[in-house]
């Protein structure tokens, strides 16, 4: 009996080994270049070039998920509810990719956010990196970054944005500007300190600096922006809202400091201050 369970431990050991493939970003740039080439084949597609391009996403919205709700809507309709369309099922062409996790089947946000962002499938909890990256291992991050859809379109002169309801430094949106070991590392008050010894950065600082002209960016988290036990705008008596940075910084002075002399850059924190802007003479928008 001990023996089949030591044989059953290794078995389940050797199983959480990423293989040294699929390790590298180009094994799955190779792998989804050429399931393309296999779909152009197959019909006569629009090749036109797009003016814009929308990635909307539903958290944990996966085939089952959305059969789900493709029923519920047909019986509040009185119906059996798998005859039921979703807006979704009306669109002329539909395809479904993979995003699981390269070390676990269940996925979490920060993996699944890599591989739809970055076309590259990455360990449980870190994000923007290849699978190279263990997570919470700040020394494995150097070299193994990956660049997102984002990135590549700022390069192309593109306008970007982010926009979330949960932190934007969520493990969702993060993955669009963000390398880290750790998808929790929101701000240097939630990093371990051999992290920050060994200069890995916080995903909030990431927001600032990687990137530093994202043009809209909304969304949660503002505390991690502001300095350790600084009192939010909105909340100020309560204690879970106060600032986490630990480096004492203020990142919303340093996102509009970064910006080119000229430029329009303008912070809101509520629904008020975002109606009462001239968005048209607006050239960088900040949220929180």
């Amino acid at each position: 009996m001990k023996a089949l369970l030591l044989l059953l431990l290794a078995q389940l050991c050797s199983a959480s080994l990423v293989p040294e493939r699929e390790k590298d970003p180009e094994y799955w740039r190779r792998q989804a270049q050429e399931t393309l080439r296999n779909a152009l084949r197959l019909q006569r597609l629009n090749q036109n070039v797009a003016k814009n391009l929308i990635l909307f996403l539903g958290d944990g919205m996966g085939v089952s998920t959305v059969t789900a709700a493709r029923i519920l809507k047909g019986q509040l309709q009185h119906g059996q509810g798998e005859e039921s369309l979703l807006e979704m099922d009306k669109f002329p062409f539909v395809a479904l990719a993979k995003t699981y996790n390269t070390n676990a089947q269940v996925p979490d946000s920060a993996g699944t956010a890599t591989a739809y962002l970055c076309g590259v499938k990455a360990n449980e909890g870190t994000l923007g990196v290849s699978a190279g990256v263990t997570r919470d291992r700040c020394n494995t991050t150097k070299g193994q970054e990956v660049t997102s859809i984002l990135r590549w379109a700022k390069d192309a002169g593109k306008s970007v944005g982010i926009v979330t309801t949960t932190r934007v430094t969520h493990a969702t949106p993060s993955a669009a500007y963000a390398h880290s070991a750790n998808r929790d590392w929101y701000s240097d008050g939630e990093m371990p300190p051999d992290a920050l010894e060994g200069g890995c950065k916080d995903i909030a600082r990431q927001l600032v600096e990687n990137i530093p002209d994202i043009e809209v960016i909304l969304g949660g988290g503002r505390k991690y922006m502001y300095p350790k036990n600084v009192s939010d705008v909105e909340y100020p008596h309560e204690e879970k809202h106060r600032g986490t940075r630990l480096d004492r910084r203020n990142l919303v002075q340093a996102w509009r400091e970064a910006k080119r002399p000229g430029k329009v850059a303008e912070y809101v924190w509520h629904r008020r201050g975002l109606l009462a802007l001239n968005l048209s003479r607006v050239d960088f928008l900040l949220g929180e």
